[in-house]
């Protein structure tokens, strides 16, 4: 049985209402104070770890699966305890000290930058570790940006020595001749494996090696600098609470990253917040797989790391994630909407749209849980779990108590199935890189989807007026507005960037996010719109694309959609990228074709069909209902492509956002032409 649901989330503090906006709310349980810590005399990042290891020095910390090239396969988890993981940091730090003083002939002790290139495993977190023991700044530079985007921050962030994966490095040398002020890349994988491209007897190392040091750079492995840190010893240099801990480069939808900077209050005051609502335990395990260009990720490592649990690395391959986690059987799965709407897609094609007694015995048995659920007797029935849903729990290796996610909102019936058919928690947050995603959180026990939460323990909240959207702090039943958060995890603004800083953080601390919510009777959260990005129709309606997107991508049918309008026209239009593994058995039911998976060709030409795309529409049009959209919310018209948005692309961002402008640009022929099509068929209705 789930914990019962908390009566209320937050609190408005008296006397802070001021005209415009709403009181000042903060977390029911701790209203005097906004949390810094999760234990007394724990400030820095540096603290943490040093704390995880004297409570769990012979358990394990990180863990992956190596490969086998005998067999060509990967093997089970192995791990390494924190007692090594300290000892081969501590070695790392004064390593990179040496190459920072010997090869840049850098002289400033502390506070240096050291850029990461890679996605999540175990050299990112020893590296990690290893700045805090000597108060250097990480730059992650994350494995989905784009090598022009990468050299911009080496350079904005001034850094001489980036730690890499070695197929990164070749990124990293290509652009290198912009980046006078690289001088070291540590290559996490050892550099003396045989070459692809080359013969035997020559090394990929020695080939990266030669072509690094003709651009001036020197190449080095990740033991190597160990082996330096420990022939050259260092004291540790301890952080102080506002030192600079990293820079988090948040690529916006338009212009250069901007680099927020996070202090190790920050860090530190987030993971407490959290942590008051969700407490890490010893014996968790955490799947690691959520990039570093999500803060989200990062927290739930570091949150983990304060109880001295244990943290497993995918291997790198989000398609082969669910084997990673059968062979991990963690306890704690972070997640995104994209993800959970997937896993829901598969498992409801599965359970609820079988055939035969299968299919009936499931619809019962989600009928009886969710009617339980909601009406607060928690997410676990003996009879209907034995029977349906053990199965469905060992997708996630059966040990999992708590799934988080966030960074987008995720549909109701997603959020209410998967927690019945999990039974575990389910916890929804929102959050930004500039509060280190931690402003609202949900509570264990909740039945209630479409918000998210109250805010955290370390963040005050408060709603602005935004009028030109008719949004205010009076309406009824329930105060709307800008949502806007202040507190020690707010970031100390825009690295080198201070005409952004003044704009998003004012001079009383508030942080202005961008996005609209409104307070309910619980003094929970829900995010309702977006205030950036909004355009009008020619009738004059305010339309957000964002919270459209948001809701159409709720369609199991949709992996990824653009929603476009015009100022001179008075509807909406669409690109849409279909989910191959639920369009593909759709399209043929609908068109009596047999298209395969994988043949892109034929389900090109499927996706161009008049029909298909009518069909596609009244998809969209149930979810649009489902969700109470306005008329004009509707899109008229759509273009299906098989060709995903990406970064490579340049259709998204390092955190996989939507670039309006280049969008807008790359389809131009496709949205012109479903305008003029649209419109034509509108005059030929006329007509009849």
């Amino acid at each position: 049985m789930s914990a019962p649901v908390p009566i209320k989330y937050s609190i408005e503090l008296p006397n802070t209402r001021k005209q415009g906006q709403t009181g000042i709310y903060r977390n029911v349980d701790s209203p005097d104070t906004l949390v810094t810590t999760f234990r007394p005399g724990v400030t820095t990042l540096y603290e943490i770890f040093q704390y995880a290891v004297s409570i769990s020095k012979d358990k394990p910390c990180i863990g992956h699966r190596p490969f086998n090239k005998v067999t060509g396969n990967y093997g089970e988890y192995v791990w390494q305890t924190y007692d090594e993981v300290a000892n081969r940091a501590n070695n790392l730090a004064a390593g990179l000290v040496y190459l920072s003083e010997n090869e840049v002939k850098n002289s400033k002790v502390g506070q240096w930058t050291v850029g990461v290139y890679s996605s999540n495993r175990p050299e990112w977190f020893v590296t990690d570790q290893a700045c805090t023991m000597q108060n250097l700044v990480t730059v992650p530079l994350y494995d989905t940006l784009g090598p022009e985007t990468v050299g911009y921050i080496i350079n904005h962030a001034d850094i001489a020595i980036v730690v890499a994966a070695e197929n990164r490095i070749q990124n990293i040398l290509r652009i290198s001749h912009k980046s006078p002020g690289l001088k070291v890349i540590i290559s996490m994988d050892p550099l003396s494996e045989p070459s692809s491209v080359t013969n035997s007897d020559v090394s990929a190392g020695k080939v990266l090696k030669e072509w690094a040091a003709e651009k001036g750079i020197l190449l080095i492995d990740f033991t190597e600098v160990e082996e330096l840190g420990k022939k050259h010893p260092r004291k540790h240099l301890k952080p102080a609470p506002n030192d600079l801990a990293c820079i988090c480069y948040t690529s916006g939808t338009t212009g250069v990253p901007k680099g927020a900077l996070l202090s190790h209050k920050n860090i530190t005051a987030a993971c407490a917040g959290v942590l008051r609502t969700w407490p890490a335990r010893q014996d968790d395990v955490l799947i690691s797989y959520l990039p570093f260009a999500h803060v989200f990720g990062r927290m739930a490592e570091i949150s983990v790391i304060t109880a001295g649990a244990s943290i497993g690395y995918f291997r790198g391959d989000i398609l082969t994630l669910v084997d990673d986690i059968a062979c991990l059987r963690p306890t704690l799965f972070p997640s995104v909407p994209r993800l959970l709407t997937r896993i829901y897609g598969k498992l409801q094609q599965a359970t609820m749209d079988a055939s035969g007694l299968k299919g009936a015995l499931a619809r019962k048995a989600i009928e009886v849980k969710i009617r339980q659920f909601e009406e607060g007797e928690g997410y676990t029935h003996a009879f209907w779990d034995t029977l349906v849903f053990r199965k469905v729990r060992q997708l996630l290796g059966g040990r999992v108590r708590c799934i988080i996610t966030g960074s987008a909102p995720i549909a109701s019936e997603v959020l209410q199935f998967l927690r019945i058919a999990f039974v575990c928690d389910i916890a929804e947050g929102y959050g930004q890189t500039e509060g280190v995603a931690s402003a609202t959180l949900t509570g264990k026990g909740e039945n209630k989807a479409g918000h998210v939460g109250g805010p955290c323990a370390c963040v005050e909240l408060k709603l602005v007026d935004v009028p030109e959207m008719n949004y205010l702090s009076i309406d009824k039943p329930y105060p709307r507005g800008e949502l806007c958060l202040r507190g020690p995890n707010v970031c100390l603004g825009y690295h080198k960037d201070p005409e952004n800083t003044k704009a998003t953080i004012d001079s009383e601390g508030w942080l202005y996010t961008g996005d609209i919510a409104y307070i309910d009777e619980r003094g929970a959260f829900t995010i309702i719109d977006r205030k950036k990005n909004i355009f009008k129709l020619s009738q004059g309606e305010y339309i957000a694309p964002e919270k459209l997107e948001n809701v159409y991508v709720n369609s199991p049918l949709v992996l990824q959609i653009f929603v476009h309008g015009d100022s001179l026209r008075n509807f909406l239009v669409a690109i849409a990228v279909p989910d191959p593994e639920m369009f593909v058995p759709w399209v043929n039911k609908i068109t009596n074709k047999n298209v395969q998976l994988g043949d892109e060709h034929e389900l090109q030409k499927l996706m161009d069909d008049p029909e298909v795309k009518r069909e596609f529409l009244k998809e969209l049009d149930q979810i649009g209902k489902a969700a109470q959209l306005r008329g004009f919310e509707f899109v008229r018209a759509i273009h299906l492509t098989h060709a995903p948005f990406s970064v490579e692309n340049e259709l998204l961002t390092p955190t996989l956002k939507l670039k309006r402008h280049q969008a807008s640009q790359f389809y131009k022929k496709e949205l012109d032409r479903l305008y003029n099509e649209y419109d034509e068929s509108q005059k030929l209705k006329a007509k009849l």
